[in-house]
């Protein structure tokens, strides 16, 4: 059924439960996956406590050591489950166009990524970038809460 499926992970418990989830449904429909990290970059004018208390070389490092680090999680979690795994980080203001993108240029039929997470009345709604997935997306997106 589906042969090529995106990860998208963002660091967060819920990502990573999700990431390790999908990789299980990879190796049942005999999927190779492709895991993504996107990375913001530093803005001068920002409201994300990380960017306001760190300069921007800080920033940079501290993020994509986070990525790498994630990925790297990705990638051991792919082979304990026997999955072929490519791993992708990118900058991008727009994390889900980030994501929409990778999965379209590299020929992905799903992108199983994870909601908020939230609790209470805010479950009712998913993520900003998860809902901006599902909204501009052409290619089925699968979400585990």
């Amino acid at each position: 059924m589906y042969r090529h499926i995106l990860i998208p992970v963002d660091g967060s418990p819920l990502s990573m439960t999700a990431m390790e989830t999908s990789m299980a449904f990879a190796r049942d429909a005999g999927a190779k996956v492709t895991a993504l990290m996107v990375v913001e970059p530093f803005h001068l004018f920002t409201m994300s406590p990380e960017q306001i208390e760190a300069t921007r070389e800080e920033y940079e490092r501290l993020s994509h050591a986070q990525a790498d680090h994630c990925l790297a999680a990705a990638a051991r979690e792919a082979e304990r489950f026997g999955v072929p795994c490519e791993v992708v980080q990118l900058e991008s203001d727009d994390p889900y166009l980030g994501i929409i993108d990778t999965a379209t240029q590299r020929g992905c039929d799903l992108i199983a990524m994870a909601s908020h997470g939230r609790r209470g009345i805010a479950a009712l709604m998913l993520g900003s970038v998860t809902l901006k997935v599902l909204t501009h997306s052409s290619i089925p997106v699968l979400i585990y809460r």
